[in-house]
């Protein structure tokens, strides 16, 4: 904000149990029918997944899901990297997929198993990121949406660099994600979201540390619920946290910055030493059914990359910019790319922004 298995005695039957059992509306009631374990751990980001749907999965396949959230790439990166088959499917941003597999801490992945993959939208598969999408499937995706209530901050905000106005003091809730919030500073410096330079960075530092007077909190789990509250007036979060916050304050505005906004996809990925494979391949290939897809986005409306899901999506999610940047702003948006070892020097500035505070 995040697997070896039990062999089955023909290669084709468990996509033909899988197929049966998407068609059945009689719940397997054992682990195991469908060449399945009887549990799955997974780990994904908070407020990502609606407990309908866990059941669901239960219910159809008589899998118990373990189910525990993080709150950043950086805390999933980190309990996963202990290792020790502990999760069978987290969920990791783009950026972090190629690290990751680099270092041995994800498995390739069998399509095989995963037949809705067909559903995903053709220009959202196969990316620079992950080739032939062998170690990931898009899950969601979506960006950090800029927004305040017109109610009570009468300051125009058209861009990033108006949250630096001295009458936001303490108005500001943003997500504690250091890639997106300094590479919001770095754009309003002229420069790229994904910066290397060490100058460019160290400038970056010192102009968010001057913005942290305006900054009531950082909060990467439900920001929606300072707005909501009326405890902060302008938000930098993820695109839905804004929309979400609409269906109860709908005068809540989003803003379009002057910079450009910066994007991200989240995807399924199976950690090294997974203990129930098959089981993970499963579920992602249930959370990619039409049906179920949509059903995680009415809950979580984050930018949804199944085609055949968003025709059953709302149109006004579908138009609502806090989620969907319209097509002209898409080509601005910067995407968040692999820094390589840059990262700990983010990683430092970030510790250093956040202890001042």
């Amino acid at each position: 904000m995040k697997q070896g298995f039990r062999k089955i005695v023909a290669a084709g039957f468990l996509t033909i149990a899988l197929t049966a059992a998407g068609c059945s509306s009689t719940p397997s009631s054992q682990g195991g029918e469908n060449g399945l374990d009887k549990e799955l751990n997974v780990f994904n980001w908070s407020e990502y997944l609606p407990d309908s749907v866990i059941k669901k999965f239960e219910e159809r396949y008589g899998v118990k899901v373990n189910y525990s959230t993080f709150s950043s790439n950086e805390e999933m990166l980190a309990k996963v990297s202990a290792g020790g088959g502990i999760y069978d499917l987290t969920v990791a941003s783009d950026y972090f997929i190629q690290p990751m597999a680099n270092q041995g801490l994800i498995e390739p992945l069998d399509l095989n198993n995963i037949p809705n993959f067909k559903n995903l939208e053709p220009d959202l598969v196969n990316k620079e990121h992950d080739p032939g999408n062998k170690y990931s499937v898009p899950y969601m995706g979506n960006t950090v949406s800029l927004a305040y209530n017109p109610d009570n901050i009468k300051t125009s905000i058209t861009s990033f660099a108006d949250l630096w106005k001295p009458e936001l003091k303490s108005q500001i809730v943003m997500v504690d994600d250091q890639r997106f919030i300094l590479g919001m500073v770095l754009k309003t410096l002229g420069y790229s979201g994904n910066d290397t330079d060490p100058a460019h960075l160290e400038e970056a530092k010192q102009k968010m540390l001057q913005l942290m007077p305006n900054i009531k909190a950082f909060d990467s789990d439900s920001p929606k619920t300072l707005m909501i509250n009326g405890e902060v007036n302008v938000a930098l979060v993820w695109g839905p946290e804004i929309a979400l916050a609409q269906r109860e304050k709908p005068q809540i505005t989003t803003v379009l910055p002057k910079e450009g906004l910066m994007i991200t996809f989240d995807n399924f990925v199976i950690p090294a030493g997974a203990k129930h494979k098959k089981t993970a391949e499963a579920f992602i290939n249930f959370l990619l059914e039409p049906e179920i897809s949509a059903e995680i986005a009415k809950d979580f409306p984050y930018i949804n990359p199944n085609t055949e899901a968003r025709k059953l999506i709302d149109k006004e999610t579908l138009e609502n910019i806090a989620i969907y940047p319209p097509p002209e702003e898409m080509k601005r948006v910067e995407s968040l790319k692999n820094i390589g070892d840059s990262v700990k020097l983010y990683d430092r500035i970030w510790s250093e922004v956040k202890s001042s505070q």
